[in-house]
């Protein structure tokens, strides 16, 4: 019987009576999954997981945490179980790599409580899994992008989640430093059973990576379901009003996602047409 860990039933949300951001949207996330969201931006991709997380509050609908309703968690008590990983730290976070990464650990103190032993072994454990050791001393304005992105993905870990959510961390990375972060995600979650849920723009990275993929666009659900059920061509073209090609390569026939250039025979459709719909 599958274990759902994060669930969440009709969640709809705007702001400042705008149109709505989400629209009924509802998902299942299973124990130890590799679940990502994908959609065109403006599709509510972020919006979603700061609902999932307990950022914000929905307009309607309702989110659960390992069958606990998200809003009976104690603050403290839900980041013991839930660490989220923002797109970005401000650039003036005016502390160390070893500061940051012990940060993990103040959910499991009391209001007076100071980091004993035990807190500093988990943070030195945190980051020699994070490859971030030889960084301790050195502050986070120091470092480049993928080095603040594994120090921050260790600080996470040091709260020891049983589900950790990413807003677009491979977003300002190279190649070489995306594949680190994710292979990073890969490992965490086969070694020590952490859910991983990650909003991603890189349709192909999600391929590779992702158990199921959740497409939303326009605050909808399109599908969630395999990569290989959720990457398709006409529906991709639909959703991000362009030309996309998708084929497969020889990595277990994993989809390969291409935007067409117009010199290709690509074309773009503009957001909004006259009917209110994007043509593929």
């Amino acid at each position: 019987m599958t274990s759902w860990v994060v669930t969440a039933r009709g969640l709809s949300l705007s702001y400042n009576g705008r149109p709505p951001v989400l629209c009924d949207l509802d998902l299942r996330v299973a124990s130890g999954e590799f679940f990502m969201i994908i959609g065109p931006n403006g599709s509510g991709k972020t919006s979603l997981l700061r609902l999932l997380a307990g950022l914000i509050a929905p307009e309607a609908g309702q989110v659960e945490i390992l069958a606990k309703p998200l809003t009976s968690w104690p603050r403290r008590h839900l980041a013991q179980r839930l660490a989220v990983v923002p797109q970005q730290l401000p650039q003036d976070f005016p502390f160390t790599v070893a500061e940051t990464v012990l940060m993990g650990r103040a959910p499991h103190l009391g209001l007076l409580d100071v980091e004993g032993e035990s807190d500093r072994e988990l943070a030195r454990a945190a980051m020699h899994f994070t490859d971030v050791t030889r960084l301790a001393d050195r502050r986070l304005d120091q470092l480049s992008e993928g080095e603040r992105q594994r120090v921050v993905i260790a600080r996470a870990l040091c709260q020891e989640p049983e589900i950790l959510m990413l807003d677009e961390p491979t977003s300002s990375l190279d190649p070489a430093h995306q594949i680190q972060i994710m292979d990073l995600l890969s490992r965490l979650r086969a070694e020590r059973g952490v859910t991983v849920i990650m909003v991603s723009h890189d349709l192909n990275l999600a391929a590779l990576y992702g158990d199921r993929l959740l497409l939303i666009d326009r605050g909808r659900t399109v599908l969630c379901g395999s990569p290989a059920e959720v990457l398709t061509a006409e529906r991709l073209s639909v959703c991000y009003g362009c030309t996309i090609l998708v084929d497969t390569h020889g990595l277990g026939g994993l989809p390969r996602v291409t935007p067409l250039p117009a010199s290709y025979g690509g074309h773009v459709v503009p957001a909004e047409e006259p009917s209110g719909r994007r043509g593929s």
